[in-house]
């Protein structure tokens, strides 16, 4: 006879190790050292959603863990390993797609000797035991971590219901209120099951709850409703065709909770149990009404959240886009453009709250006298909404400076100034003066379609890249002058600011960027981070290079998305084209004397017709190059000394005596000369007459008797636009008439 508690043979073999395991309710994992999994039970392929994988290939970051959670899973490791006992919640990503919360405790694997030589880890699903009231704490942190990541009220939403579906729910339901209107933002289901057309109502439409509803009395009392059981309780019905649709799928159980903050009541989150799922228990109790409550608070804060930085955000970019050129852009000669603009990422910065990311950089195509173009990319140090306002500041200043036609270099001088200006004034307890001015990046460039010159000036930004028939290089660039902001006192401007001249081959293409283009944040799926400048520019340009032959607009796209990584700045990209073709120019030089005014009549009247520029519009230019032209040779006598270099043969002559010189103002007055400049463009004729008079012109009012002073009066009222620029040799005047309407 047995005694008892002895065991029969048969019953000896069931209870093995391994016997006992694969019947375990329990998930049970065991990894050697280096976090490579040796063993599961069953139950673990299943928590995890690894059924049929093998053991030996797998670790303990492949079991689904979220990567996020990876540094959690080392902490375990390294805490284990040590000889300590280590437990807490995991988000795992099962093979379905579905996301669910683990509860794990891990414990050495000790070898006979004493020493740790794996892990074995015990794991089962969160609130699914008699520990709930353990778990809960675990899981409302996990949950606040992951509503924490999202800044986005779309975004926030969805992940509330990844997070709650399949495994606290097999539906659920988010409705926001928007004004007087309760509106359905989330309707998200177990398993991927979508309910039929005319039963619950779809995402974005409008929710009436009828008075006397569970979901109604939540929102009019709010509180947390909890319904345990369908089959005890009737409720008024939200639609006859919903009413079906819960008999159809039979919904044993609900739980309705508000959405409320700081006071408001933001919308609900609905959850429902039905007969699509086989759960140990299709129905809620109080404690997971009082836990989903919990929830629902958290989900309220990150919503509001949400909502609060998309507002401001918009606001940011509203006041940032109202701050940057026009869309579109104004149609140029001899000039294809795509401009981009992309604010940063969010990102939650070290004690400063959530910065909206907005910033500093900023692009602009200016048009210029006679066709030309000025273009413009600069990048204001910082970011937010000061930034931003510095920047609005200097684009001003800028678009101001470049109107009076000056060279590159003295325009960035000038806004060197500027820059200076703009600072806010601060004083140390001495009251000296120790104002910052912003740091300021900037190229300024003047390109002319016709000659193809591009004249540039550069204050310590970065080289644009020429594509050239599939070849990408930076432009060549000898001065970079320092940032403007930061010249020393007592450096004038001249030495730090030099202009340059290239020749823009026909076709060829102008990448200008600011750094927020090749300074990316690490991708998420990148535990190594993104590549240096150097690197993220060899990227850019192998991939500019196989796109060079698309337009513009494809190409600042592509330009966009070529480093991988999110957004780390703010990032302004501006692409330009060359024509391939060259546009419709004619120049002569005369004499500047009276007899000339009709020959250079002749000369426009000829190229207008030429250029087949309607008659009307042909005429009116002809007489204003009478006018501009009449006006240069009228002055011609009373110009003064052009600025050319005297040689005297023999010694020096006395100062008082150094311009007596016999014959030299006659000889002056025979050479001087004006100079017609005529173009066409697609919608304009541009007329610049040049001469050597430093003088600029300027309208005056004439009497009733005077004979002159109406001319430019005339070109200003006639012309679109008029205007005139000191030039090496003097000035030169122009005019613009538009071959449509005025």
């Amino acid at each position: 006879m047995r005694r008892w508690g002895d065991l029969s043979q048969d019953a000896d073999d069931h209870l093995s190790a391994g016997s006992v395991l694969d019947h375990a309710e329990m998930a049970v994992v065991v990894t050697d050292r280096f976090s490579n999994v040796l063993y599961w039970n069953p139950f673990a392929e299943q928590l995890f959603g690894r059924v049929g994988a093998s053991p030996g290939k797998e670790s303990l970051h492949t079991l689904g863990i979220s990567e996020k959670d990876h540094p959690l899973a080392a902490e375990l490791a390294k805490q284990v390993l040590r000889g300590n006992v280590w437990e807490g919640t995991f988000d795992v990503t099962r093979g379905d797609g579905s996301t669910i919360y683990v509860r794990a405790q891990a414990v050495p694997l000790r070898h006979p000797s004493g020493s740790v030589s794996g892990i074995v880890i015990t794991a089962r699903e969160a609130l699914r035991s008699n520990e709930r009231e353990k778990d809960r704490f675990g899981l409302l942190e996990r949950i606040g971590e992951r509503l924490a990541g999202s800044l986005y009220v779309e975004e926030t939403l969805n992940r509330v219901a990844d997070m709650l579906v399949p495994q606290f729910a097999d539906h659920c339901f988010i409705e926001l209120n928007e004004g007087d209107r309760l509106v359905r933002k989330v309707s998200t289901h177990v398993n991927g099951w979508t309910p039929p057309p005319d039963t619950w109502r779809p995402v974005g439409a409008e929710i009436r709850y009828p008075l006397g509803h569970y979901a109604e009395s939540a929102l009019r009392r709010q509180e947390t409703i909890l319904v345990e059981d369908f089959s005890q309780v009737s409720y008024p019905a939200a639609s006859e065709g919903a009413a079906r649709l819960c008999g159809e799928i039979g919904m044993t159980s609900a739980i309705v909770a508000p959405l409320c903050v700081r006071g408001e009541t933001l919308g609900l989150m609905y959850l429902g149990l039905s007969n699509l799922t086989n759960r140990r228990s299709p129905h809620y109790d109080t404690f997971d009404r009082d836990f989903v409550g919990a929830i629902a608070t958290r989900v309220a804060l990150a919503v509001d959240n949400a909502l609060l930085f998309e507002e401001e955000r918009h606001t940011a970019e509203s006041f940032q886009k109202h701050l940057l050129p026009r869309q579109p852009l104004p149609a140029l000669d001899g000039l294809e453009i795509a401009v981009r603009y992309y604010p940063a990422a969010p990102l939650a910065s070290h004690g400063q709250g959530i910065q909206t990311q907005v910033g500093g950089d900023w692009y602009d195509v200016i048009p210029l006298s006679a066709g030309r173009v000025g273009i413009v990319i600069g990048d204001v140090e910082g970011r937010g909404a000061k930034a931003a306002a510095v920047m609005g500041q200097l684009r001003a200043a800028l678009r101001a400076f470049a109107q009076d036609d000056k060279p590159p270099a003295d325009i960035l001088a000038r806004l060197d100034e500027w820059t200076r200006i703009v600072a806010a004034p601060e004083h140390d307890d001495f009251g000296a003066d120790i104002t910052n001015p912003p740091i300021v990046t900037c190229q300024y460039m003047v390109y002319d379609a016709w000659s193809r010159q591009l004249s540039f000036a550069n204050a310590g930004h970065a080289p644009p890249l020429l594509i050239v028939e599939g070849e990408v290089r930076d432009l060549d660039i000898t001065e970079v002058g320092q940032p403007l902001g930061v010249r020393a006192k007592g450096m004038h401007a001249d030495l730090v600011y030099k202009e340059e001249t290239r020749e823009l081959p026909p076709g060829a293409t102008l990448l200008l960027y600011t750094d927020g283009l090749v300074d990316r944040r690490p991708p998420r799926d990148s535990a190594t981070g993104v590549p240096v400048d150097d690197e993220a520019l060899d990227i850019l340009r192998e991939k500019l290079a196989k796109a060079s032959g698309e337009s513009v607009e494809r190409i600042a796209d592509l330009a966009t998305v070529a480093v991988p990584g999110e957004i780390d700045d703010d990032m302004a990209i501006l692409v330009v084209r060359s024509a391939g073709t060259e546009l419709q120019s004619q120049e002569r030089t005369f004499p500047a004397q009276p007899i000339m005014v009709s020959e250079a009549r002749r000369m426009a009247s000829e190229a207008f017709a030429g250029w087949q520029v309607p008659e009307e519009r042909a005429e009116l230019a002809c007489l204003l190059v009478s006018e501009v032209v009449t006006n240069v040779v009228l002055h011609a006598a009373s110009a003064s000394v052009p600025r050319r270099e005297l040689v005297l043969d023999g010694p020096p002559l006395p100062f008082d005596e150094s311009w007596d010189v016999p014959g030299f103002e006659e000889e002056i007055a025979g050479d001087k000369e004006f100079t017609l400049r005529l173009r066409r463009g697609a919608e304009s004729v541009w007329v610049e007459v040049f001469d050597q008079d430093l003088r600029l012109p300027r309208i005056r009012s004439a009497g009733e008797n005077d004979e002159g002073g109406r001319g430019l009066y005339l070109v200003d009222q006639l012309a679109r636009r008029w205007g005139s620029r000191p030039t090496r040799e003097g000035k030169a005047v122009w005019f613009e008439i538009p071959i449509g309407g005025r």
